[in-house]
């Protein structure tokens, strides 16, 4: 299917995946969130990581689309709301590993589809911020949630209270990006993390994955109990006799995905 605001490529199981609106600074708006939605449900198996960033130089994303949201009412401002959330749900659910390559402004939902992916590096020019409250809302595509999970409560409530962005190297030394680079570099770092990742066991990273994800609520002995579980499944996979043939016996090993 073709899209209007998404561009994807894919080479050597990593896909490339650019939100692309440059006249708004790639904002968010209910075609946006639609077309995302449409191409994670139907993300090619053959993909073994995703890396999201945005069009142009300026810009990963700006936020949602406020022309947009400026007309609504309450009801149709929490089917704004819920669409973007469950969009974001489903990026944070996809079994394989998501990275969010900033390449400049991470405003609003653009901060929190980021915050969705399961890694955020980020272009030395990069902005953070959750300014809705200076337009009369709060965040209302998990914001809320997911920022005081990355970075904890008291910058949360500072971020979301104040409005006011956070530069990348602030963004870094909280804790909501993994890593900082000039912006010439950001794609041939993301490529070089993606294709790490590629080497391992496309299961085992399934599993890891779930786990984090599940576990993280949960108390010590229920996210233990849940652990035991998945390293166990693991040894019922061809990636793990493979794997640990291939160690033993000094070879490279090719992952088979089952």
């Amino acid at each position: 299917m073709s899209y209007t605001y998404l561009k994807n490529e894919t080479s050597n199981g990593i896909c490339t995946l650019t939100l692309s609106a440059p006249k708004s600074l790639n904002a968010l708006n209910s075609e946006l969130l639609g077309e995302l939605g449409h191409f994670l449900d139907n993300i090619d198996s053959a993909v073994r990581v995703l890396i999201i960033t945005g069009d142009g130089d300026k810009s990963f994303v700006a936020g949602a689309d406020i022309a947009e949201m400026s007309t609504l009412d309450e009801r149709e401002g929490f089917e704004f709301g819920k669409r973007g959330t469950d969009v974001f749900r489903k990026l944070e659910r996809l079994p394989i590993p998501v990275i969010a390559a900033v390449n400049g402004y991470a405003l609003g939902g653009g901060c929190e589809i980021a915050m969705a992916c399961d890694i955020r590096i980020c272009s030395d020019n990069a902005r953070f911020g959750q300014p809705e409250v200076g337009l009369g809302i709060i965040p209302g595509f998990s914001g809320t949630y997911r920022l005081a999970k990355l970075v904890g409560m008291g910058m949360a409530k500072q971020m979301i209270y104040t409005g006011k962005p956070i530069k990348s190297d602030e963004a870094l030394r909280i804790g909501l990006v993994n890593a900082v680079y000039p912006q010439a570099e950001l794609m041939a770092q993301a490529m070089k993390m993606a294709a790490a990742i590629c080497k391992n066991a496309p299961v085992a990273l399934k599993y890891a994955k779930e786990c984090i994800e599940a576990e993280y609520d949960l108390q010590a002995d229920e996210a233990i109990a849940y652990e035991n579980r998945m390293f166990g499944k693991c040894f019922a996979t061809a990636d793990q006799k493979n794997g640990m043939h291939a160690f033993l016996n000094k070879q490279e090993v090719e992952f088979e995905g089952r």
